[in-house]
């Protein structure tokens, strides 16, 4: 049995330095983060002029238009999380190379160095902010790439025919165990009007995938002398740009307003299951709205829930995205409206624990990359 495996290549304009790497999505356990890991291969005219290269994990977060960057204004800063020597290779470098590596330095010979970084757990998620159709330029958001250049040392002024870089995506998955059931139960009283309205609202689970309908349980218990006259239930999106002190806003990615059983008079009650599903799809044109970190041919969708070791400890280049159904209860001009809400987390489930064997007659599919787009796809032999 022939195993296939993907491996991303890109090559420098001045094809002196080739940049090859097994994945570019880079799971964040909350406990830490997985290395980032790859190889180069070096031209012979770099071996033999012992060329020094050097490898960076760089955070771009661009948190204003770029079409507003004016009279000297910069509304994108960069972050070197990892920045280190790859060739010359350190003295006291030993650390332990995976099975892709392994396999690429037998194939790619000689020539073939191979690198691996490590970056901080507190290091913020992927995330693009939507942009409005007029918009153009860079969108909002944070971003990552790998970048390999050829200088003298780690700050040197790079220079764009000698260097490669590639995007990657820092991401998280679903925790494997549900939290705690979600409900909860607000009332309001009257001033002039004696008794009491009470809303409980229940979900059905805490943790849910993208794409999975929430179902939304309510219950209303009308001791007081008002009318309720429509239902409303909402899934919101809330951004909070840490960089920012007033960087915190919403997006409703989801709702549905029913009159179905009101109005409900006074002394009566009602329960019933309000169904919601929060998608990409129904939020196209919707400016702001938070997206998981683009990569090119890849497909996007509303951004996951960020998860965080220590809520206090925020990065300041971060986007932080929770998401919470809002039930509302409209009681007309003078009843005013009563309104509950409960957090819930939404993220994208935990691939397939086991690791894929690499044998001696597996395939990698090598997707090849220009410095700006796609070039080919091209099918490698690992012998």
């Amino acid at each position: 049995m022939v195993y296939n495996f993907k491996v991303f290549k890109k090559c420098a304009p001045n094809g002196k330095v080739t940049l090859y790497m097994g994945k570019r999505d880079f799971v964040d356990h909350v406990s830490g983060v997985e290395p980032i890991d790859g190889i180069i291969v070096l031209d012979d005219e770099y071996i033999r002029d012992n060329r020094k290269i050097y490898g960076q994990v760089v955070c771009s977060f661009r948190y204003g238009r770029e079409e507003d960057e004016v009279m000297g204004l910069n509304f994108q800063k960069e972050l070197f999380l990892a920045s280190e020597q790859i060739y010359p290779r350190p003295e006291k470098s030993d650390k332990e190379q995976t099975k892709l590596q392994e396999r690429l330095l037998k194939k790619l010979g000689p020539n073939a160095v191979p690198f691996t970084f490590n970056i901080s757990t507190n290091a913020p998620s992927s995330v693009t902010l939507q942009q409005g159709e007029d918009d153009n330029g860079e969108p909002c958001g944070v971003s990552y790439y790998v970048k390999i250049f050829a200088g003298d040392s780690e700050t040197d002024r790079t220079h764009r025919r000698s260097t490669v870089t590639l995007g990657i995506r820092k991401i998280q998955f679903a925790p494997t165990k549900q939290g705690q059931q979600p409900c909860t139960v607000v009332r309001k009283d009257f001033m002039l009007s004696p008794g009491e309205l009470e809303l409980e609202v229940t979900l059905d689970k805490q943790l849910y995938l993208h794409g999975e309908r929430i179902g939304v349980n309510i219950c209303i218990r009308n001791n007081s002398n008002k009318m309720v006259k429509k239902i409303k239930a909402m899934v919101q999106q809330g951004v909070d740009v840490v960089l920012f002190q007033n960087g915190s806003y919403r997006n409703t990615v989801a709702s549905l307003e029913t009159s179905e059983g009101c109005p409900i008079q006074p002394g009566s009650s009602l329960q019933k299951v309000m169904y919601l599903t929060p998608l990409l799809s129904s939020n196209k044109q919707r400016r702001g709205v938070a997206l998981d970190g683009q990569i090119k041919r890849q497909e996007q969708c509303l951004a996951s829930t960020t998860l965080l070791a220590q809520p206090d400890q925020r990065d300041a280049f971060g986007i932080i995205v929770s998401y919470a159904v809002k039930v509302k209860l409209f009681l007309g001009a003078l009843g005013g409206e009563l309104s509950a809400e409960l957090p819930f987390v939404l993220m994208h489930p935990k691939p397939g624990t086991k690791a894929k064997v690499i044998h001696a007659d597996s395939q990698a599919d090598v997707e090849t990359f220009r410095q700006d787009t796609v070039d080919q796809q091209a099918s490698v032999d690992f012998d």
